[in-house]
């Protein structure tokens, strides 16, 4: 509309200036209020694993029982978690922030306050499934409340907390379980999850967001719980129960396969699926999802097979165990506020290259440990690797969530940390099987010129057990035990090593730049 003078000569009308972007009345209140919230979480996939002894005596359940304190969280969440952009769009990510940690609150209680095995099963698989949305949503709210400069830095931070979160967990909860009792690893929940609920709803109180009314595809949701589920449980028990030998893992196995298969078909036909699986269509997406699963689930069974190698061959207790593996978690935490600023000045490739090189170095310089190493070193090894953990979470994590639109970002990341999830269950059932097997095997191999007629076995036989020949075939045993166990967690880092190498090609699948459509919509809020 053009404005008339007094002379009646037309001006061109003054430009209408551009919407503000939505900031909260305090950002470091709201980020702070947002990973803690994601820190308590992530906190409690690990938090009550070295606890479960203790809650099963307390209880009067089998050591068996208790596994299905860790198992019904595990799958429950693995659900949750890609149904966070239909949530998000129905509710909006405030309120569907906001809820999840009240009922994630109100879950922990009852874990704490449960009186039976059966009662705080339930308890952990409702907290599973209410926390299903909390991390996704929490990336999605911090890159909307960041100006574009800064949300590497806010991806950074959300990165620390994934790492150092799991890592606290066990140490956390052992000295919680050793000097309180078991319930306060749940009730240390409370205070946190209701101030970050309060906090971040009244600091984004009259944020924009654009709500939807998807319809409800009950198909696609019956197939994911049945098809998640079956595999999740499958991969959770599978160990115990012997894989394919066990008819109770070959029924789940097709219950999965054939669910999992109707559910892609499905989501991605239908015309609003409850997933939206059609986000790997962006390039972007896809190759640093691909990367981000497969390192992280390398990544996991580090994670896994370092402190029950410590425990299992070096005799380690449980706690000392969480102070060798714990130096990985330093250099994560140093580095986060550096990677954040001048991440982005480099190409992304080139950085997460260099993480998973680290990575790859410390895995081959495991593969050569023995019996012998001592705390230093295994703690060395675990202090350089955060150097790789530092530099690996925040460019991965730009690169996948770079190609999406703004709308697509809460999605996005819960099916990204969804698939990232199972990548975790298959990395935990995989190699402590593995290790298993190349145990046994490097057992067989390592007696096969072991005779009772050999005069030189027999001399040491005697040797060992001090005169007594039972005695030493017992001790000798555990010694042929010990060393097979060890040349398999040997074999098991050597390949992990090439594992992230193999990771670099798919980082270099992504094409730049890494940040182009995290502007407008994300940043004010409208989605």
């Amino acid at each position: 509309m053009a404005t008339i003078t007094a002379d009646g000569a037309d001006l061109p009308a003054a430009p209408v200036p551009a919407a503000k972007p939505f900031a909260p009345p305090n950002l470091a209140l709201t980020t702070l209020g947002l990973t803690l919230a994601s820190f308590m979480q992530v906190l409690d996939t690990t938090i009550a694993n070295v606890s479960l002894p203790t809650i099963s005596g307390n209880l009067g359940a089998s050591s068996n029982q208790a596994t299905w304190v860790i198992t019904s969280f595990a799958v429950s969440n693995a659900i949750a978690l890609p149904l966070t952009g239909f949530m998000a769009r129905r509710f909006g990510e405030r309120k569907l922030f906001m809820w999840a940690t009240l009922a994630f609150v109100i879950a922990s209680l009852l874990c704490g306050l449960a009186n039976s095995m059966g009662l705080l099963v339930a308890a952990r698989a409702l907290q599973g499934f209410v926390c299903g949305p909390m991390y996704p949503v929490t990336q999605a709210l911090l890159i909307s409340i960041y100006p574009p400069q800064k949300r590497g830095q806010a991806i950074a931070l959300l990165a620390m907390v994934t790492v150092v979160a799991p890592i606290a967990g066990p140490i956390l909860g052992g000295w919680i379980t050793d000097n309180y009792s078991w319930e306060w690893i749940f009730f240390i929940n409370i205070p946190i999850g209701i101030f970050a609920s309060i906090v971040v709803g009244r600091q984004l109180k009259g944020r924009p967001e654009k709500l939807e009314r998807p319809k409800m595809d009950y198909m696609g949701l019956s197939m994911l719980v049945l098809g998640v589920g079956a595999l999740q449980i499958l991969l959770d028990l599978g160990n115990d129960e012997d894989w394919f030998n066990s008819t109770k893992i070959v029924a789940l196995s097709v219950i999965a396969a054939v669910a999992l298969t109707v559910f892609v078909i499905w989501e991605l036909t239908d015309k609003d699926p409850i997933v939206n699986l059609r986000l790997f269509r962006h390039r972007n997406f896809a190759a640093g999802t691909i990367a981000m699963v497969m390192a992280y689930a390398a990544f996991f069974a580090v994670g896994l097979l370092v402190p029950l190698w410590l425990q299992r061959n070096l005799g380690y207790t449980a706690i000392w165990a969480g102070f060798a593996s714990a130096p990985i978690g330093i250099l994560p935490v140093l580095l986060t506020p550096f990677v954040g600023k001048y991440a982005t000045r480099f190409d992304l490739r080139w950085l997460a290259t260099f993480a998973f090189m680290v990575m790859a170095f410390t895995s081959f310089f495991r593969s050569g440990f023995n019996l012998d190493v001592d705390f230093e070193r295994v703690a060395m090894v675990q202090l350089v690797q955060g150097l790789g953990v530092a530099l690996f979470f925040m460019p991965v994590l730009t690169i996948l969530l770079s190609d999406l639109e703004p709308h697509e970002i809460a999605a996005g990341s819960g099916l990204a940390t969804f698939v990232r999830t199972l990548g975790g269950s298959f990395a935990a059932s995989l190699t402590t099987w593995a290790w298993s097997q190349r145990t046994t095997v490097h057992h067989a191999q390592l007696t096969e010129h072991i005779s009772a007629y050999d005069p030189a076995t027999l001399q040491t036989v005697q040797a060992l057990g001090n005169g007594d020949v039972q005695r030493g075939a017992v001790v000798l045993n555990q010694m042929i035990s010990q060393q097979a166990t060890q040349i398999g967690f040997n074999e098991i880092f050597h390949l992990l090593g090439i594992l992230f190498l193999v990771v670099i090609l798919f980082v270099w699948f992504a094409k730049p730049p890494f940040a182009a459509k995290m502007g407008g919509g994300a940043a004010a809020g409208g989605h």
